[in-house]
């Protein structure tokens, strides 16, 4: 009795499915952020912005693996900077973990969790993920000759929609911090001199 066998083809079609997926939960999770920050007021701390850029990195990282199929480069990139997210999540939660005296969580809780907590659980995820992924499809491969229309028009939305949200955020961070030291206290070039 031999093992589930795929084409070639298919290997390549889930492999990138999975990239595009991927992408799409990481877009989705930074534009719900983006939404928290405008429609709740809440006000991303510096950590929370390093955060952002982690996942953005990872977003590029898959995108660039979706248009690549000669090399696992992007791959690498977001296993990268998935660990990076880890890094400064982990951080930042256990600087909270005792808020020290006038300091507390910035931010609203999301069923119950705040962002950080997220973002530590959001890095493991795209770890374990990248991780399975190399596992189950190893290295690189060719793409099937017909390419699939449907696909490459889904990976080229995406991408036009991680680099616009990704415009919103720097334009966000200059408005909040200007050129100087984020607070969540407000936006810096919103401010009117009194």
């Amino acid at each position: 009795m031999s093992g589930l066998r795929l084409e070639p083809s298919t290997v390549v079609m889930l492999d990138r499915l999975i990239l595009l997926l991927l992408t799409v939960i990481l877009s989705a999770i930074l534009t719900a952020a983006m939404v928290m920050q405008y429609a709740f007021a809440d006000i991303p701390c510096p950590l929370c912005l390093l955060q952002r850029v982690a996942m953005f990195g990872c977003c590029f990282g898959l995108l660039h693996q979706l248009r690549t199929h000669k090399s696992e480069r992007g791959g690498g990139i977001a296993l990268l900077f998935a660990l990076l997210l880890l890094i400064i999540a982990v951080r930042q939660t256990l600087l909270d973990l005792f808020p020290r005296p006038g300091h507390a969580y910035v931010g609203s809780a999301v069923f119950g969790v705040h962002m950080e907590v997220w973002s530590v659980v959001i890095g493991v995820a795209l770890l374990l993920a990248l991780a399975l992924r190399l596992t189950l499809f190893g290295g690189p491969r060719s793409l099937p000759q017909a390419g699939t229309p449907p696909l490459g028009r889904a990976v080229r939305l995406i991408e036009l929609y991680v680099v616009l949200i990704c415009a919103l955020n720097v334009a966000s961070v200059v408005l909040q911090c200007g050129l100087g030291e984020c607070h969540t206290s407000g936006y810096r070039l919103l401010v009117t001199p009194g």
